[in-house]
């Protein structure tokens, strides 16, 4: 495995000036498709924009590409391969300027990583890396629902099921993007604002890849993204062991990024979504939380632990509501644990008492005398 990106981080990446229309930024993403633009400002790397976040946004071809441009993590051209992957995770992003003595380099993407560890990925199996109960949606739902659903989950692809639950298709930010934008060919504004409120009506029958490209619980990674390759898609549907029209997950590309960061040391991965809600508690306090849990159970290996937090708009004298998810990829299958509290601290110990008692179970442990009594102290400490 490239222990760092030296070799395989590439200067050929496309960029726009700050000042630009946005209208130019998405004739880019359609004639080059590219996983991300650089933004400069008077030649000064400034962010990136995605085609992700050209369709997030109901904003006109004339508005400045300033205006959508945001933060992408910074890497260095000696950094190592699992270190960058994880801050295209952490960061939602699929690319990232690469920076050499504090000058705008190059750029490293997604594809090129994978790329580049292609060969070691035959040791893991899609079962052990793949998102279970990803969200579908129905052939008959309407566009506007579709992006609606991208938008409130964060995701750029859903499976598309029949009236039965059966698959029928795939639906990505791309194929919307590529969908509008061939139908918005119309001089004028006017028409063009009722095209796409049409447009938004339309059902995802209409839009949806079909064939979908699917893939089983026990191929190896490295087939899984060798088939992304060849189809140039971002992600498969991962068929049920009993039956394969049924959606039993999907696999992405980033997830097998996600896999990268699981490390060899001696305490285990955390990846944490929306690190930036992190108030009074640090990733260190999580990790050991979590590792405390799995401590008392040794028999169950965890390989790989995913702390999501989302902030609510209530509030408790200033302190925002938040809800946090734990989930745990572990030898004896996945387990998860959720909970709410004012600030990210008070949300992770709720989560994380939810999760214990989630493991006990797991675990056919019967809950003793002891474990409620340590159950009880632990909730009066909150």
């Amino acid at each position: 495995m490239p222990m760092d990106i030296s070799n395989i981080a590439t200067t050929d990446y496309f960029e726009i000036e700050a000042e630009e229309r946005l209208g130019k930024a998405r004739s880019m993403f359609e004639e080059e498709n590219p996983k991300g633009i650089v933004v400069t400002e008077a030649g000064t790397y400034n962010g990136v924009i995605t085609q992700k976040q050209l369709l997030q946004s109901h904003i006109e071809d004339q508005t400045k590409v300033a205006t959508l441009t945001k933060p992408a993590p910074k890497v260095n051209r000696t950094d190592d391969v699992r270190d960058v992957a994880r801050a295209l995770v952490e960061g939602g992003t699929k690319v990232a300027p690469v920076f050499e003595d504090g000058q705008l380099w190059g750029i490293i993407d997604e594809d090129i990583i994978l790329e580049g560890v292609l060969e070691n990925l035959d040791a893991l199996t899609v079962q052990q890396i793949y998102t279970e109960n990803p969200v579908t949606i129905p052939e008959d739902a309407t566009l506007g629902r579709v992006i609606n659903l991208m938008r409130e989950h964060s995701i750029s692809r859903l499976p598309v099921v029949n009236e039965n639950g059966y698959l029928t298709g795939m639906v990505t930010t791309h194929d919307i993007v590529d969908f509008v934008t061939r139908n918005m060919d119309k001089p004028t504004t006017g028409e063009r604002m009722g095209d796409s409120d049409r447009m938004l009506d339309l059902p995802v029958y209409d839009v949806m890849n079909n064939p979908v490209e699917t893939i089983s619980l026990t191929d190896t990674v490295e087939d899984a993204v060798e088939r992304m390759f060849e189809k140039d898609y971002a992600g498969l549907v991962v068929t049920a062991e009993d039956d394969d029209r049924v959606v039993g997950g999907v696999l992405t590309k980033t997830d097998v990024l996600r896999a990268l960061t699981y490390t060899e040391e001696d305490h285990m991965d955390v990846q944490i979504t929306n690190i930036d809600l992190l108030d009074t508690i640090s990733r260190q306090d999580i990790r050991e939380g979590v590792e405390d849990i799995t401590d008392k159970y040794q028999d169950m290996q965890v390989r790989h632990a995913h702390v999501r937090f989302h902030e609510h708009k209530e509030k408790l004298r200033g302190t925002p509501l938040i809800q946090c998810k734990i989930r745990l990829r572990t030898n004896r299958g996945q387990v998860a644990g959720t909970g709410e509290g004012y600030g990210s601290e008070q949300a992770f110990n709720v989560a994380r008492d939810v999760l214990e008692r989630n493991v006990l179970e797991l675990k056919g442990v019967q809950s003793d005398r002891e474990y409620e009594g340590q159950l009880l102290r632990k909730l009066n400490e909150l």
